[in-house]
């Protein structure tokens, strides 16, 4: 969903028991803010005029709650049901950077249930005029809440239904939920565009780990210069530098790279199996004894998963699979790679 700031949510609960009523949906920011997500159709016109004062009641519930209640008693049961042991987890598994830190983590989501800091997110197929009066004016003096208000809108395309999201703009000024621009300092640690701090970050690795490092980043540019990713480097506070081959269209990456003293490829299963399901079997087949799961790492990396991982780019942004033979293509140093065909 297009969201105020672009946050990468996390769905922890589906039919969340929030006092006397179900939300639709909980869900979790990598920062530690709740999003509580309510979605009403045209055909439910009461239901659709009274969505602000059921989200709101939702808020209302939420705030005050101690972290430990959240998780175990309101959320235990979901959370088991996605895999997850806590909520920290929910919110880790997604982490791309290589930045999540669990104790900020903890911290921040005490501060939001204590102060009554929240996303809202309002999913309609259409918005009444009162009903964004009403969402901007809340957004206008309402500093602790993020509220966004999303209509869908359905096609036929080619014999498939394709719903399309799109986030309704109260033009309310407000100067929260702003992105950070390229370089600029967070508290995690701040991105870069490019691989040029990450290829210069080699030369600190081991000796013997330098060879596969310069692999993965020469395997990313060629991604890069075949038009499947942007680039861009993490700078993570710890000094850990991530290089991010992500898509264009949606910002995510099926794999993270790191240089942690070494080289590791970190798996992105949610985002293979939602873009380039056809080659996900190819991956893991390549990837053993590794498991491609969900932010899990590995550091065996041969010719046969990175070509089976070009072709996994290659469906997600032409919607089909062209698998190719690995081609030995020497770098500089002598090392070989993988060539993006």
């Amino acid at each position: 969903m297009p969201l105020a700031g672009s946050p990468q949510l996390v769905v922890v609960g589906k039919e969340v028991l929030l006092g006397n009523n179900y939300a639709d949906l909980i869900a979790l920011e990598p920062t530690g803010r709740l999003a509580v997500i309510e979605i009403k159709l045209a055909r439910n016109a009461e239901a659709r005029r009274a969505v602000i004062a059921q989200i709101l009641t939702y808020a209302a519930y939420l705030r005050g709650l101690d972290a430990t209640t959240l998780e175990r008693a309101i959320l235990g049961s979901h959370l088991a049901l996605r895999g997850f042991q806590s909520l920290a987890d929910a919110a880790a598994v997604n982490d791309q950077t290589g930045s999540f830190d669990a104790q900020v983590f903890a911290e921040r989501l005490n501060e939001g249930l204590h102060e009554g800091r929240f996303r809202l997110v309002l999913v309609l197929d259409e918005a009444p005029d009162e009903l964004v009066q009403l969402v901007g004016y809340l957004e206008a003096v309402a500093d602790k809440l993020i509220i966004d208000l999303i209509t869908v809108s359905s096609y036929d395309v080619a014999g498939s239904r394709v719903i399309v999201p799109q986030r309704v703009d109260p033009e309310q000024p407000t100067a929260r939920s702003t992105i950070p621009s390229a370089g600029s300092p967070t508290a995690k640690g701040f991105y870069v565009s490019g691989a040029t701090d990450f290829e210069n970050s080699i030369a600190m690795a081991p000796a013997d780990q330098q060879p596969l490092l310069r692999q993965l980043t020469e395997w990313a540019k060629d991604l890069e210069r075949e038009g499947l990713v942007k680039l861009g480097t993490f700078h993570g506070t710890s000094g850990r530098l991530t290089l991010l081959p992500r898509l264009r269209a949606d910002d995510v990456g099926m794999v993270t790279i790191y240089n942690d003293d070494g080289p590791y490829l970190q798996f992105w299963r949610s985002v293979i199996e939602r873009r380039a399901s056809s080659s996900l079997s190819r991956i893991e087949q390549h990837a053993a004894p590794a498991k491609v799961g969900q932010g899990n790492t590995t550091q065996t990396v041969s010719e046969d998963l990175l070509s089976a991982l070009t072709s996994a780019y290659r469906e997600a942004v032409s919607g089909h699979v062209r698998i190719e033979q690995p081609q030995d293509v020497p770098t500089a140093e002598g090392s070989m790679f993988v060539g993006s065909g």
